[in-house]
């Protein structure tokens, strides 16, 4: 976790309050609504070892966020071994496999539930976007304790997930609303990365792995400390009550 955003950031940096009105907001899940990260971090760090990598599992969390196919790819490159499609699907499975076993219980993270549903009650659409597998999403959502189900674009709905934005492209023509007045909110490098490649305001919100300093260097125009700063900002524009 990282200390307060704010007080890392230049007194000439961009805030909230410096972005243009969104007319859709889309979510990172792990991390960003759902305190999964350190079980995600966990269940990667074993289904690595179990096909033969040691990885370091400090090193893991700038990791989680990303593609798990190009996850995996990336650790075993490190190690002098090349990975083919079938190979890193079936890491990428198995990481999913025991994180459903990790994640038993997740724990929305602060604001989280309160902002969607704020959003839910609002003229805003929302929408989570996350490079999860279909069977990895329904836990950690239902955690969330929504009033409605959310519309969610998982990794099945395309074939090159975050870094790369296509995931951020598929949710915004879902919600029929150009990606350019989007704003995207993660925890992760590559979540910022892919925001800024969908041309999509990039909100950082450091409880997952990284600080602000990093999601800043990765494309953030902003990064705060929780979703409940995120939620107050919509409230003094009149956006959500």
């Amino acid at each position: 976790m990282s200390p307060d955003a704010s007080s890392n950031r230049p007194s000439d940096a961009p805030t909230l309050a410096d972005l243009p009105d969104p007319a859709a907001l889309l979510f990172d899940l792990d991390g960003t609504l759902v305190d999964t990260v350190q079980r995600r971090i966990e269940a990667w760090w074993e289904a690595l070892r179990r096909g033969g990598l040691t990885v370091d599992r400090s090193r893991l969390g700038d990791y989680i966020g990303s593609d798990g196919r190009w996850l995996a790819r990336e650790m075993a490159r490190e190690q002098g071994r090349e990975l083919d499609y079938a190979e890193t699907e079936e890491f990428d499975r198995v990481s999913g496999a025991i994180f459903d076993e990790l994640n038993a219980a997740p724990v929305p993270l602060p604001g989280a539930t309160e902002l969607l549903t704020a959003l839910e009650e609002s003229h805003l659409t929302f929408a989570i976007a996350t490079s999860s597998r279909p069977g990895q999403v329904a836990v950690s959502v239902n955690a969330l304790r929504l009033p409605a189900p959310p519309r969610i674009t998982d990794g099945s709905h395309v074939v090159n997930a975050k870094p790369e934005p296509d995931l951020l492209l598929a949710s915004a023509a879902e919600l029929g609303f150009p990606p350019e007045r989007c704003w995207y909110i993660g925890d992760s490098r590559w979540d910022m990365m892919a925001s800024v490649r969908a041309k999509m305001f990039a909100i950082g919100v450091t409880t997952g792995a990284v600080d602000a300093a990093e999601l800043v260097a990765a494309g953030a125009a902003v990064a705060v400390t929780s979703l409940t700063e995120l939620l107050a900002e919509l409230r003094r524009r009149g956006a959500v009550r």
